[in-house]
């Protein structure tokens, strides 16, 4: 039995919220949000070689997956792969980066099922980023 972090009741150390206060993973001595987490200790340029992130902070807020190699919910990287990113090669649904497979992309290079390219694009509705400056 352990005392929990915010209130001290005593609780069991595999509880998920305690019982008293509500407080999540109330054993732990210091608690950073929900999900899962991680980087690689090899660094370039001072991001990480691989950054996974499906986490929350506490106040709700996500994780950002920021690496060369960024896989998460909302990821920033060389490669990306997410569900919101922008990258150099991006798989996403949603994204902004040089070349992408996407749901929804703003790029150089695409294949997409809506989107807008600059140089080569595929998909259902893809528009030529020139083509639609012209209309304006």
């Amino acid at each position: 039995m352990k005392k929990c972090r915010v209130c001290r009741y005593e609780i069991s150390e595999d509880a998920l919220f305690c019982p008293n206060c509500g407080t999540p993973d109330p054993a732990k001595d210091k608690w950073d949000g929900w999900g899962l987490e991680y980087k690689t200790k090899t660094t370039f340029l001072g991001l990480p070689l691989i950054h996974v992130s499906f986490k929350y902070r506490p106040n709700r807020t996500p994780v950002v997956a920021k690496g060369l190699i960024s896989i998460g919910q909302f990821g920033v990287g060389i490669i990306n792969i997410s569900q919101f990113g922008i990258g150099v090669v991006s798989i996403s649904q949603f994204t902004i980066a040089f070349y992408a497979l996407a749901q929804f992309a703003l790029a150089y290079s695409l294949i997409a099922q809506i989107g807008v390219y600059v140089s080569k694009g595929y998909g259902q509705f893809v528009w030529k980023l020139a083509d639609l400056l012209n209309l304006m």
